[in-house]
């Protein structure tokens, strides 16, 4: 009887299993055991179909890894370059350092090379500069001619900001100074704004073109209206400073950026 019962819960079991009429006919208990164990395979093969496993998302899985190893020398570049006076400060060590660590991360980027066509809209917006290896020649315009920062021109760089606009194709450089004067006189505070206009090389160049440099006074003097430094002609222009120039995004996420410049220049920014 106990083999009997066995059976008949095991075919309750499945329900989608066709009827099975019963004779009364004789029948041993070797035979119960038998067709016992073959209704409990028929079981094992109907739940199996019923409920397969869901599949496993693999992609999913290694995206989290690649974008923490991304955050992780992303911190490590912003702290290769802190403490160096947006490059004012840097020695060739630094400068060696904040390059190797750049190319550890441009290398890594989760997304492949920067593609403007395609990011377009991350540029829109201020970004504030970290660190520019152009800063270490002592000079306000690195390799190109620029003032220089020092005894007899005392000129103290604040916050430098780039602003774009990616409809209107604005790109701005914004300059905050602070020029020394004779004594009792308090240094002059002022903004330098240097206006370009932008346009896309290829998937990932930028190339900006001067238009003009206005200079808005602060402090004490911040009532003053602002003053449009006069152009030079460009037959006038040293060939080194053309009034345009071109650059590579190298690496551009939703509040990091990180260019070289046609001359080698290294910059780092951050959404300001």
């Amino acid at each position: 009887m106990a083999a009997s019962s066995c059976c008949a819960a095991t075919a309750s079991t499945c329900a989608p299993l066709r009827p099975v009429s019963v004779k009364r006919a004789p029948w041993s208990a070797g035979a119960s055991r038998s067709s016992c164990r073959r209704r409990r395979r028929e079981l094992s093969i109907c739940a199996t179909a019923a409920a397969p496993p869901p599949p496993v998302d693999y992609a999913d899985a290694g995206a989290g890894a690649d974008s923490d190893y991304v955050a992780s020398l992303k911190i490590k570049l912003l702290s290769a370059v802190s403490g160096l006076n947006r490059g004012l400060a840097a020695g060739q060590e630094d400068l060696d350092r904040a390059d190797a660590a750049a190319r550890e991360l441009e290398a890594a980027a989760a997304g492949g090379p920067v593609d403007l066509n395609r990011d377009l809209d991350k540029l829109q917006g201020r970004w504030r500069l970290l660190y520019s290896s152009a800063f270490s020649s002592r000079t306000l315009g690195g390799s190109r001619p620029g003032p220089p920062t020092g005894r007899l021109l005392p000129i103290t760089l604040g916050q430098v900001f780039q602003r774009i606009d990616v409809v209107s194709r604005d790109f701005d450089n914004i300059v905050e100074l602070e020029l020394g004067a004779p004594w009792p006189l308090p240094p002059l505070e002022a903004t330098a704004t240097l206006a370009h206009k932008f346009e896309i090389i290829g998937t990932s160049g930028v190339k900006i073109t001067f238009e003009k440099t206005t200079v808005k006074t602060k402090g004490s003097l911040s009532q003053l209206p602002p003053l449009e430094v006069p152009r030079i002609p460009d037959n006038l222009r040293p060939p080194s400073n053309t009034g345009s120039g071109e650059f590579e995004m190298t690496y551009l996420d939703d509040d990091t950026r990180v260019t070289r410049g046609d001359r080698g220049e290294l910059r780092v920014f951050v959404v300001a």
